[in-house]
Parts: C-alpha cells; structure tokens; sequence
C-alpha cells in the first residue's frame, strides 16, 4: 500500500511541474525562442487530448468485458486523420481565414453568423461535455483509492471520501486553467503555455502506459503469445468476435465524429493549430501514437482476469496488477500517467466551453444592456469577457462534479464516455453542411440540432440517472406515465438493441432528416449564401472576394471606438495601423473600406465570435448587398459620369478666344469624342461578353427540365465567375477614371524598391512556374529608394512581369529585372525574351483596353487596362513608363522615378 498523503503530494507536485512548465513555455512564445512549442511535434502531442483517463484505465476495462469492442475508440480517429486529413485542412484553413474561436463559433458563422445557434451549439457542447467531465473526477478518485487502500477489491463501490476529493481536484484544475487559459480575450491567440503542458502530460502518459505494459506482458504473461492463448480462459473472445456488429461500428463513428465535434479536441485541432501544414505531420504521428497507447490493451485485461482476485474493477486492471506483484513504484508512475489524462481533459475542455459560453451567451446579452452600450473605455467589455470566462470555467467544473455526485458508481468508464461522444456528435451533420453543401440554411441546422439533441438527451442522458430511482427510473422502465411506446431505451417500439445503438439511430437520423427537410423547404439570407460559398470554396477562394459585391460605410471614429472596448486601446490601434499612416491626425481623414470593415469584424471575432462581432459592428456600419441588376446600373452611371465629364471638357474649349485657339480646342474634342467612343464600345463590348454568358445560363436554370445536377453546378459557377469578371471590370474603369480626373488616394513616401520588386516577384512566382518561366535579379542597388507609394508601385511591377510572363513562347524564356541610377532618378527594367510588341502596336499599348498580340496562341488575356493603369499610376509618381524596345529582342519596359531626397544624401 502506498500512503495516500504521499499520493496527493505527489500529484500536488505533479500539477506544480505543470503550472512551472505552462508559465515558462508562455514566457518563451512571447519571443523568438518558442519556435518549438509551433512546431508539428507539439501540435500532434495536444492532440493526444484525445486519450484521457477512459482511454488510460477504461479501455482496458472495456476490453475485459467486451474483448475487441475497445479498438473502435481508436480506429475511428484514425480513420479520419488518415483517409480525412484533407477535410481536417479545410476545417484549419475556415478557422484561420474566418477567426473561428470555437465549434459553436464555427457552425454559426457559416449559417449566417447566427447568434441562436450559437448558444444552442454552445448548450449541446456543455452538457454533452458534463459527462466526460465526471468520468475524469471517477477516475481520478477511483485510481487514488486504489493505489492507497489495503485491498486491490475493495476500489470497487462508494466511498465517502470520493466527492471530497473529486472536489478538491476541480477546484485545482479550474485554479490551473483560469491561470494559463484566461490570460487573454483574442481566443484566437494560441496558449502556448497551456498546449506545453498538453503536450507534456502526452508524453507522460503514453510512457506509463508502455511501461505497465512491458511489465505485465514481459513480466507476468511470458510474452504475447502465451497472454493470447489463455485469453479464451479468461473469457475474452479475441479470434471469433461476436462484437463486430452494430455497437461496434456505432463506437467507431462516434470516435470519428468525436476528434472533430468535442470542443477540446477542436480546440486543439483548429483553434490552437498555428500552420495547418502541421496537419501533414499529424496525419501519421497521431495514428501511430494511438497505436502505443492501445497495443498492450488486450494484454493487460487478459492477465488481469487471469491473475486478480474475482470483484477486481477492470478499469484499474493498470494499477492493480503492478500492486499485486509488489511493484509500488511503477503503479505510482501508472497513477501519474492516468492522472496526466484526467487532467489535460478538463483544463482544454473547460478553456473551449468556457470562451464558447462567454462568446454566445454572456456578450450577445452583455450588448444589450445599457452600462455596455455606454462604456467608453477599452476595459469594460475585456474585463467583462475574461471574468466571465473565468466564471464559465468554474460552472463546468461544477456541473462535471454535480453529474459526478449524482452518478457516482453507477457504470463503467467506457459507458460514461460513450454518452459525451454521442451528446457532441449531434454536431457532425451541421459541420459536413458547412463544408459541403451550400444550399444548407440555418433554419435546417437550428432545427436538426435542437431535435437531435432531445432525443440524445431523452434517450441515453437521461437513462445514465436511473440508478437515482424515483421518476428516472419509473420513466427508463415502463416509459412516462406509463406509455411503454415512449420507453427512452425502446422509443417508438424498437426494442432488443443496444441502449447506444439506439441512441446515436434516432438521434442523428432526426438530426440530418430534419436539416436536410427543412433547409430544402427553408431560403437563406444573403449573408448565409455569402458565408456559404467561402466555407464550401474555402481552398479556391481569394483574399477579398467575400466583399466584392458589399457596400458598406462607417465613419472611422466609430469604428475605432468599437475595436477599442473589444481589443483594448493597444490592439485596436494596431489593427487601425496596418491600414492608416502612422502620422498625426491621420485616422481622423482615414475612410474605412468594405474590406477594412470585413477585417475588423475577424478581428473582433478572435475575441468574442462571429455573432457577436456582427451584431457589434451592425450597430455602426450602414451597408447593404448588391445584386447583379445594380451591377448593371452601376456600368450604366459609370458611362453618364465619363458623358459628363467629356462634356464639361468641351464646353472649357468653346470658351477660347481666338479663332486659332478654338480650331485647336475643337479638333482636340473630336478626337476626346472619337476616344469617348471607342472606350464606351470598349465597355459595353467587355459588359456585354459577362452578361450574355450570365443571361444564358440564368435562362437554362430558369427551365429546369432537362438539366442534370452536374449541369446545374456548372452553370452556376459559370455565373458566378462570370459575376465576378464584370465586378473586377468596372473596378478597374472606375480606378482608371478617378487616376484620369487627378485624384489620388495616397502620399507619396520614401519607399525601398528593392523591397516592393522581390513582393512583386513572389506574387508573380506561381503564374511564372506554371509557364515554366524564370524570373531573373540582374543589377540591382540594394538602398535605392524613391518617392512613391509601396502598395501602388507593386502593384505597377507585379503588371509588367505578368505581362512579360503572359506574352513569352520563346524555347528557354524568361524575364530579367535590372535597374540603375541616372542622375537623380532611378531606372527599372523588365525585359523578356519573347517575339516582342508589333510596330503597329507599340503607340497604343498604353491605351485603355489595348491587348498585345505578339504571337502566343495561349496566351492569358485580360481587360487590357493594366499598362494604361500603370502608367496613370507612375504619373502621379512624378515618374513615367516607357517601352523602349520592340520586336526581335523582346519587350522592355522601363520605369523612371525620382530619388528620394534621403537616397540622394546618402550618396
């Protein structure tokens, strides 16, 4: 016997290496010596959160009872990260682009940033968690009797002490999590520290496990061979399983659905995941880590029922066998590693219920009442997040303790854990929509999720309180008030089947019926087709897309105002920074713009979700969604404003004195008016080509009959891309006109070419290897430096070398980048090797919708208003563009910009 004040001081000290372990590891992801706790390693031991103390004691325990029933717990996540890693990306690449904080984060945002169902998700995550939650405290309590008592029967029954030590390990864990799981409102910002102790208690545990293992099979059994032909004496089936039927693949599906929906195991997957190429490493370490907590299972149950005492609860089997045969100081490491699982359970479980509770419950409540509304410093709504957070984090350890008090002994590890994962797997078929399906509304979801849950609770919650007697009892018997049709374990009559079984059939068939019925038979809301297309085209996507067709305005004040009570005064400035000049009064002229709105809302989203972010911003962005008519009546006002303008032009010149000036002025007219001509054919040409594809497929659709479901999705994304050509289109016309009238939205700054010709470079990288093209650096001056504007003049760099790169057939081709200083300008030239720009082509290749036609039979074409862009932009730069050579040798372009006085000193 080991003394159990020797135990808990030894778990004391335990949980102090751990809170040493988090705080340091915190301290060194503040700099630049954490790059270790990012990497793959790390990430796939969190995971590992996955196995906890039924993992540790109760598959074992299972394993004496059922035989092979207990591989299903590891086979189905197994299963996904090997045959689903790719689904698993998506999820990461969603949570990233969309600052997904949570799995109810997660479900709402895609179904419309739905506040109601998030508190509906966040409900299911809580009390389907509750049950895991005690299953940590029975274990816990159970292993410390175990290992203290006389006995290695008597750990089996009630014990007076257990709610006073389950207690006090709650309490212990909330005081831990609170401490490192609460240190910030941005749920987004990994805890670094935290995933540091995950991962180390990973570790922990697996070695414990191995190191029993080897014990009892090397030890006790003589070897594999020999364990496996007693186990038929022992009662364990392992060569003819009967269990390979309905409850078998049951277990494994939840198992499946569990690595995905248990907020923990999304916590740790997505919300924590720093770079989903971690997802490649994971793929094959996590499965080969299940396997070594798994691989001496079996054994260790065979030898159990073989060697100990009838009445020896097998979920101890890891603990009683080294105790048996005196070795005391491996049953302490046992209870260690076991200890290890409990507790990286609760502390992940109750950081993701908690940031879920205070995201959907406490702050969409919190902003409706006035003090909030009217808090005017950056405090209120932060101190408010992380006490409620803290507060959250002490009921869910206390609802795990209740269900603990009310249930204690009253089953088996395994069947504990079961009720969680089937609770959390009413999840999955809202989570497959999301990804998959973007017709699936939130009306469906609400409904699936609501339904499938009652009959969860109804059919397998409620029945784990039977053995408190009184109504549960009555009700799980002869069904409520008697109706025995209405029996929770034998709904609707279907009697004879697993308890389980039964459970996860009418739960997830009402689930996914409902959902699917009602999201048919229900419309999305424009802001749920939006967010249905970026989660279901997440990997095809650009950044920016999703606000292509949103217009909405803020004044920046407010908006600032906003950011500031959510993200304080330090983080809110920051966000504004990466968009505002950092001069004096600059915010005060800074318009916010649609993708600056869209980029706070994430922001604010890492911090107190989707929902609420939405609901927040609402309240001072006035915006609405714009449909393809309006795009139309968009060109057509773009016309009437390029009308105008020539007009108020020719009335200037008739005001000329001389005859000779207005011959001057009016032959200058006719030749604007033959350009007005020829551009707004040029437009209604590049309008019409989207339209005409847009109408014709809108009328096929129109008349479903006869057009297959393939048909159908082709079409719509031909409209779609269609859509958004036209949108790009009068984008660049109305960028063009405004560079035309004068008008220019930046300042001009010292900026390092270098620098912006290497951005250029990297955005073009792909198109070029495609094209199999090289991208040359000739001479270059490393500190060259000119009055421009960084993003601006990129954006003329990054136009040349794709031109280059689009127009070049030769054999080795490739385009070459050099500049050199002349005098007090710098020059900067991009030559290809390709046929060159035709003589007849060369004077209008900067004309507004001008192509070259250089003899590239596949080359990519585009609006033909990026030179004439280019060059309006290098204009306002104090600079020009030129082509200063033709056919033969290629094309070269050069752009001349004046040096920055400070450049210029320097020399």
């Amino acid at each position: 016997m080991i003394s159990a004040n020797l135990v808990i001081l030894i778990s004391v000290g335990y949980v102090i290496l751990l809170f040493a372990l988090a705080y340091f590891s915190e301290r060194l992801a503040e700099g630049d010596r954490g790059q270790f706790l990012r990497s793959p390693l790390v990430y796939t031991l969190a995971i590992s959160v996955y196995c906890t103390s039924w993992t540790f004691y109760g598959a074992v325990g299972s394993a004496a009872r059922s035989g092979l029933e207990f591989f299903a717990i590891y086979l189905g996540p197994t299963l996904v990260f090997v045959g689903w890693w790719f689904g698993l990306r998506k999820l990461v690449r969603i949570g990233r682009n969309q600052r997904i904080t949570s799995v109810a984060d997660l479900i709402s945002s895609r179904f419309g940033k739905s506040n109601r169902l998030a508190v509906l998700v966040t409900l299911i995550a809580v009390i389907g968690t509750t049950p895991y939650i005690a299953l940590q405290l029975k274990a816990i309590t159970t292993s410390l009797f175990v290992i203290s008592s006389d006995s290695i029967v008597t750990g089996v029954g009630d014990r007076t002490d257990d709610n006073r030590l389950a207690l006090g390990v709650a309490v212990g864990m909330a005081l831990f999590t609170i401490l490192f799981g609460t240190r910030n409102v941005d749920a987004k910002e990994q805890h670094h520290g935290v995933v540091a102790a995950i991962a180390f208690e990973a570790i922990v545990k697996l070695v414990a496990l191995l190191s029993v293992g080897i014990f009892v099979v090397f030890g006790l059994g003589g070897g594999f061979a020999e364990i496996f032909s007693r186990a038929e004496a022992a009662g364990v089936n392992v060569y003819d399983n009967g269990g390979f039927g309905t409850r078998w693949v049951t277990i494994m599906v939840l198992s499946a659905a569990a690595i995905i929906c248990l907020p923990r195991q999304f916590q740790i997957t997505v919300v924590e995941n720093s770079d989903e190429n971690h997802l490649r490493t994971a793929s094959w370490a996590f499965p080969l880590y299940l396997l070594g907590m798994s691989v001496f299972t079996l054994p260790i149950a065979i030898v159990g029922l073989n060697l100990l005492p009838a009445g020896t609860d097998p979920d101890m089997f890891v603990l009683t066998l080294p105790l048996a045969h005196g070795q005391e100081m491996l049953a302490l490491f046992a209870f260690i590693g076991g200890f290890s699982s409990a507790t990286s359970m609760i502390i992940i479980a109750s950081i993701a219920l908690s940031i879920m509770v205070s995201n959907h419950i406490v702050m969409p409540i919190a902003l409706r009442t006035p003090w909030i509304a009217e808090s005017g410093d950056g405090q209120g709504v932060t101190n408010l997040l992380l006490n409620s957070r803290r507060i959250s984090i002490c009921a869910v350890l206390a609802l795990g303790f209740l269900y603990f008090w009310l249930t204690n002994g009253s089953g088996a590890l395994a069947r504990i854990g079961l009720i969680s994962f089937a609770g959390v797997a009413q999840f999955l078929p809202a989570i497959i929509a999301a990804l998959y399906w973007r017709d699936a509304t939130s009306k469906g979801a609400g409904v699936g999720l609501f339904v499938g849950f009652s009959v969860w609770f109804y059919t397998l919650f409620f029945p784990s309180f039977v053995e408190t007697g009184g109504m549960v009892a009555d009700w799980v018997a002869h069904g409520p008030y008697g109706i025995s049709f209405l029996r929770p374990e034998a709904l609707f009559g279907l009697e004879g089947i697993d308890p389980l079984v039964h459970s996860v059939f009418w739960s997830l068939l009402a689930n996914t019926g409902l959902m699917v019925l009602v999201s048919l038979s229900t419309n999305q809301s424009a802001l749920e087709r939006i967010q249905g297309t970026l989660f279901v085209d997440a990997f095809r996507r650009l950044p920016g897309t999703e606000t292509r067709f949103m217009r909405s305005s803020a004044a920046a004040n407010d908006l600032f105002f906003v950011a500031q009570r959510v993200l304080g005064a330090e983080r809110a400035t920051a966000v504004f920074d990466s968009y505002v000049k950092k001069e004096p009064g600059s915010r005060a002229r800074f318009e916010p713009t649609p993708d600056f709105i869209a980029h706070l809302e994430k922001e604010l989203a890492g911090s107190i979700g989707a929902a609420s972010a939405h609901v927040m911003l609402s309240q001072v962005v006035s915006g609405d969604n714009i449909s393809l008519q309006e795009v139309m009546q968009i060109a057509d006002e773009t016309q009437q404003v390029i009308e105008y303008s020539q007009q108020l032009e020719q009335k200037s010149e008739e005001l000329r004195e001389t005859a000779e000036k207005l011959q001057d002025a009016n032959e200058k007219l006719r030749e604007l008016d033959q350009e007005k001509d020829e551009f707004l054919s040029q437009v209604s040409h590049e309008v019409r080509t989207p339209m005409t594809s847009i109408r014709s497929f809108s009328e096929i659709l129109l008349d479903p009959e006869g057009v297959t479901s393939d048909e159908r999705q082709r079409f719509l994304s031909t409209i779609h891309t269609e859509s958004l050509r036209l949108t790009l289109l009068l984008d660049e016309i109305l960028d063009l006109s405004a560079l035309e009238r004068g008008e220019k939205t930046w300042d001009n700054e010292p900026v390092e070419v270098l620098k912006v010709l290497h951005r250029a470079a990297l955005v073009c990288e792909p198109l070029a290897k495609s094209s199999g093209i090289e991208i040359r650096m000739g001479a270059v001056l490393e500190n060259a430096v000119v009055e421009a504007n960084g993003d601006r003049l990129c954006q003329v760099f990054i136009n040349l070398i794709s031109n280059a790169v689009k127009y070049n057939d030769c054999e080795d081709p490739y385009v070459a980048v050099s500049m050199k200083r002349v005098g007090k300008r710098l020059q900067i030239e991009f030559q290809d090797n390709g046929p060159g720009i035709a003589p007849k082509d060369r004077k209008r290749v900067f004309n507004k919708f001008s192509r070259g036609h250089r003899g590239v039979s596949n080359a990519q074409t585009g609006s033909g208003l990026g030179l004439a862009i280019s060059s309006q932009i290098v204009t306002h730069m104090n600079g020009k563009i030129d082509l200063v050579r033709g056919t033969g040798e290629g094309a070269c372009f050069r752009v001349t910009l004046p040096l920055a006085q400070m450049a210029k000193a320097a020399e």
